[in-house]
């Protein structure tokens, strides 16, 4: 087996304990822009943008302008859960039988076709317009700066950069962007984009409309138009972010909410509802038996989640069917302790890379972010000029007209990026919290949560744990701290288990958490391990 230097991470961190404000995030420049801006008479929301902003820049691979966004706001003074999904729509061409005619059986994956329009510029300006304390000139100032100035890449972030070599080939812009005479930048190498720099100041003096309706919509759309795509300028004038009313189910004395679908938040909910009629605790933190019935809860809830989520103006979601404790039990019972389940399919008849990151500030509002171009560097489209690399969330479209979520004109595809947070007893935040990583996320959120409620871990505690991946089927993904005597055990059970020391350290995800101390307010973040950032405070 070829040596992985990640792999045994060995977490030696600590809690980060801090008294006015937190911010975690995947890359530590980004999470120092959001302390910046925090120690600058920002608010919590003016400090998740500039995070995300910077990530764009630091963590190009993974998220973006040219992506996606959802977010959890708690606003401490009205005492409010808000939920933002600044998620784009597919061109009002994109139809099943204009992608059929182009010769395409299912939605392909890179080039201008899966491109939907991005979200993420809309979500940015909306955040700050309606809760932040700082123009967003000055909350994407941080991330011109280093867009600008260039920033040293660090060791993940290089390693994932090295690895896709071809999808940064897939235009030359892309190459001509991300590319340093052919090759991807190395760890501690300066890297600069002065074309982002200039988009990022230019939408932090006009704000979204500069990217809908002005100079770089234009640029989009010609792009698009020069390279085989059907977005077009009238599809991103068209779009806007939407204010909507977040889910959530109650999980041992917390409850946990999600962004409502077109999201898969729901996955973790439905699994949860399952999980709370066993006695986890009972069975052991990480044993056989509780990893076999995780695993098993998860399937159960990504069966109706594919089945059934999809853009709910297109298409009716049961989200309450879906949650009611009446068909918690009827699932709850299909699972067999002693036998992993084959073909499981949805109960009801019919009616990835990411980033993640969080901040809470002095005044105890808190946000809960996530932003991506769903695979690594989405569509490998980089629009030229700009510094946009374009997101390939259609790809997550099915050319089945039949599906729920199959591809129709101004459409929003079923999507894997999905913010959390945890409220107590009280109705306060007690944790804000997140895992990025595609199908993974929802599994994260879930395995986050037990750690932290079930057996009373830590944030940084909490992330440090070793975790389980359900891919699909009978397929099940162990990291290898879980030891060769779990995988035997979960074999016997009748899981399909990758080898030990096969997966990439990528499929497990990478998780932020913020807590919210109920008796004296003190904040306490952990940051991921098996990613490059940290937590930081003041």
């Amino acid at each position: 087996m070829t040596h992985n230097p990640f792999y045994p991470f060995r977490s030696r961190r600590s809690n980060v304990w801090a008294a006015r404000g937190l911010v975690a995030a995947s890359q530590p420049l980004a999470a120092q822009a959001g302390l910046q801006t925090l120690l600058q008479g920002g608010n919590a929301v003016d400090a998740a943008v500039a995070v995300a902003a910077t990530l764009n820049v630091v963590e190009p691979m993974s998220t973006g302008i040219g992506g996606d966004l959802f977010a959890l706001v708690w606003i401490a003074r009205e005492r409010k859960l808000y939920a933002l999904n600044a998620s784009g729509r597919a061109p009002a061409a994109a139809t099943v039988e204009r992608l059929r005619g182009l010769g395409h059986t299912t939605m392909p994956e890179t080039g201008m076709l899966p491109v939907t329009v991005p979200g993420a510029a809309s979500g940015w300006d909306a955040l700050v317009r309606r809760f932040g304390r700082l123009p967003l000139s000055e909350v994407l100032a941080p991330a011109a700066h280093f867009a600008e100035a260039g920033f040293p890449v660090s060791e993940v972030i290089a390693e994932g950069w090295g690895r896709s070599l071809p999808r940064l080939h897939t235009h030359p812009a892309t190459a001509r962007n991300y590319l340093i005479d052919g090759r991807a930048p190395a760890a501690g190498e300066l890297f600069r984009q002065p074309d982002l720099a200039r988009t990022l100041r230019l939408v932090g003096a006009q704000g979204a409309e500069a990217f809908y309706r002005g100079e770089l919509a234009r640029q989009i759309a010609d792009f698009s138009q020069a390279n085989g795509g059907l977005l077009a300028l009238e599809d991103l004038a068209a779009h806007a972010p939407a204010w909507v009313e977040p889910i959530s189910t109650e999980y041992h004395g917390v409850r946990l909410y999600e962004c409502p679908p077109n999201g898969q938040g729901i996955v973790a909910l439905m699994a949860l509802n399952l999980l709370r009629g066993f006695d986890l605790q009972a069975l052991g933190h990480n044993s056989p038996a509780y990893l076999h019935l995780l695993v098993e809860a998860l399937k159960s809830a990504f069966a109706d989640a594919h089945y059934h989520v999809t853009d709910p103006a297109h298409y009716p979601v049961p989200v309450e069917r879906l949650l009611s404790a009446e068909y918690a039990d009827r699932r709850r019972a299909e699972i067999d302790p002693q036998r992993a389940a084959v073909g499981l399919r949805s109960g009801l008849p019919k009616q990835s890379d990411t980033v993640y990151l969080t901040a809470v500030d002095e005044e105890r509002n808190a946000v809960s972010l996530i932003n991506s171009l769903f695979h690594g560097w989405g569509s490998g489209m980089v629009v030229e000029g700009t510094g946009i690399a374009l997101q390939n969330r259609g790809f997550g479209f099915s050319l089945d007209p039949a599906h729920p979520n199959a591809i129709a004109p101004r459409k929003r595809p079923y999507h894997t990026i999905i913010p959390a947070m945890a409220l107590g007893a009280d109705g306060q935040p007690l944790y804000s919290y997140g895992v990025m990583g595609g199908h993974m996320q929802p599994q994260g959120h879930v395995q986050v949560l037990l750690n932290l409620v079930d057996f009373g871990m830590s944030p940084q505690e909490a992330l440090d744990q070793p975790r389980v991946y359900w891919p699909e089927g009978m397929r099940v993904m162990l990291e290898p701290q879980l030891g060769e005597e779990t995988r035997q055990a979960l074999l016997a059970l009748g899981h399909d288990v990758v080898p030990l020391g096969e997966p990439a350290m990528g499929l497990f995800g990478g998780g932020q958490v913020i807590r919210i101390d109920p008796a004296s307010g003190l904040l306490c973040g952990g940051s991921e391990p098996r990613k490059d950032g940290c937590a930081v405070g003041y």
